[in-house]
């Protein structure tokens, strides 16, 4: 009932912690009014992600929709569709044996100078069963840690890398079996950036952690076995099952989420099935 009174032109209907929330009372495939927008972006940095249930969309109505909310980001490293530079074809087919396309836990290009500020990602083919995707409440978790540990992590910085998955040695280069998507390796993709580890949100202007598993790779300053242990402490500590929210899926159904409040991972379990989504990402802007 709260969600519903505090917003005008949408109905939020948040998770019992807050982390995450339905949202109706909306046709996305419309342009939308200034003050629909402005509950959305409010709604998003509340929740950290959001889930609109029965939105059909074009190719063109997608885009229009993202453009509406912010500019568009690059998407390093995937092939996206030849008509549609912006959107990318997130696909397994049925026949695939390659690993799942995002199955560890990482916030969308953290290792780009300026992340993604969200993702929007479209539910085009649902599988029967599998392919749900988990989300981290990466605000609260760092909430929940003690008063020091938070201070210490508040001076710290960390290095960022697409090296482990996109680089020339990385696991993408070396498997087999992918159909669905054309995924492009390379020596560029082993460069650093180095944003804060609990940067300040500037909406909310909370922090929440910005360490993520799959290309977080060093903090600044520290020896790699005191780095190592921390790295490994947060994402133990982030993905536990208290911050997390598992989404079950359904066709035309939209989820945008913040990347500087949520980490992400996608499931498998449904080989022998299509699972096909469409993802666009927003511009972002340099975490401090």
């Amino acid at each position: 009932m709260a969600g519903k009174l505090r917003y005008s032109k949408i109905n939020v209907r948040p998770r019992p912690d807050g982390f995450g929330a339905g949202v109706t009372g909306v046709t996305l495939s419309n342009m939308q009014p200034a003050e629909t927008l402005a509950d959305l972006r409010t709604a998003l940095a509340e929740h950290g992600m959001l889930w609109f249930p029965d939105q059909p969309l074009s190719h063109g109505g997608f885009e229009a929709l993202a453009r509406q909310l912010g500019p568009l980001g690059v998407n390093p490293f995937v092939q996206a569709l030849p008509d549609h530079p912006e959107i990318v074809e997130v696909r397994r087919d049925p026949d695939e044996r390659a690993v799942v396309f995002g199955g560890g836990w990482h916030s969308d290009w953290s290792f780009l100078a300026e992340p993604p500020l969200a993702t929007l990602l479209h539910a085009k083919v649902v599988p029967p069963s599998g392919g749900d995707t988990l989300f981290c409440d990466t605000r609260r978790a760092f909430e929940e840690l003690s008063k020091p540990f938070r201070t210490m992590l508040a001076n710290l910085r960390a290095s960022h890398t697409a090296g482990g998955p996109y680089g020339s040695e990385g696991y993408f280069a070396k498997e087999s079996g992918r159909s669905g998507m054309q995924i492009v390796t390379g020596p560029e993709a082993d460069a650093l950036q180095v944003h804060p580890v609990a940067p300040i949100h500037p909406s909310s202007l909370r922090r929440a952690l910005f360490v993520s598993p799959g290309y977080t790779v060093a903090i600044e300053g520290w020896s790699k076995a005191e780095s190592d242990a921390l790295l490994q402490f947060l994402a133990a500590h982030m993905t536990n099952e208290r911050f997390v929210y598992r989404h079950i899926w359904q066709p035309d159904m939209l989820v945008i989420w913040d990347n500087r409040l949520v980490l992400h991972c996608a499931t498998g379990g449904y080989d022998g099935h299509l699972r096909m989504m469409h993802r666009i990402v927003l511009a972002g802007g340099r975490p401090s």
